[in-house]
């Protein structure tokens, strides 16, 4: 099975790349950084499965899953991360990831998990599996002040997010709270990327849902 092993810590990187050359089906075909090194290696290294890291400089782990699989769909993805919040994962699984491991798996377990989602399955994490399973199990909180997501962000990004989901560009935003439209941008992007979502519709909606919970 081929591997690509997307993250931006180099030791991190080497340390997986070695517990996969210690077996004899797994072989590492190419290392990224960044969401735009997967994609700008992908064709290149052919890789049945990629493990992929969420938080990256530049293109996060969800964008780059998203448009592997749009191009690639016959490519596994695994995600590999420390971010256990719900939204990471479900966010995640809509966007192609098969299976979603903690940073801190044991040996045994990140190589089962690689297999298994090589092969066409689906692998969570034990910690992550019993989130989920509770998640389902359990009502959910409409408490804004106890939204799981929404609670990251600060008093000015939840100004855009609000302005963004009622449909605002950039430059109208800009406008309305006195900064440039290359600012609201950035604010954009740091929003997104907390929400660990791959665009301004699906931030929209998790303000939507927000709101609508907190109405009930």
């Amino acid at each position: 099975m081929r591997i690509m092993i997307a993250d931006d810590h180099p030791i991190f990187r080497s340390g997986v790349r070695n517990l996969l050359q210690t077996t004899e089906d797994l072989i590492v075909v190419g290392e990224a950084a960044s969401g735009d090194e997967v994609l700008g290696l992908v064709e290149q290294c052919q890789p049945d499965l990629i493990l992929m890291d969420i938080r990256m400089p530049g293109l996060n782990g969800i964008e780059a899953t998203r448009l592997v699989k749009e191009k690639y769909p016959h490519i596994h993805v695994l995600i590999l991360t420390m971010f256990r919040d719900d939204q990471s994962v479900f966010t995640a699984m809509r966007v192609g990831a098969k299976g979603y491991v903690l940073k801190d798996a044991d040996e045994i377990e990140l190589l089962q998990s690689v297999r298994m989602v090589g092969n066409g399955g689906a692998v969570f994490s034990s910690d992550i599996a019993a989130r989920m399973m509770h998640f389902f199990s359990e009502p959910r909180t409409r408490n804004p002040s106890e939204h799981p997501v929404l609670s990251e962000l600060s008093k000015r990004e939840m100004e855009i997010l609000e302005r963004m989901a009622e449909g605002h560009t950039n430059a109208q935003i800009g406008a309305r709270l006195a900064i440039s439209a290359k600012t609201v941008a950035n604010y954009v992007s740091t929003i997104l990327n907390k929400l660990q979502v791959v665009d301004r519709n699906e931030a929209s909606r998790i303000l939507q849902e927000f709101r609508e919970g907190s109405s009930n």
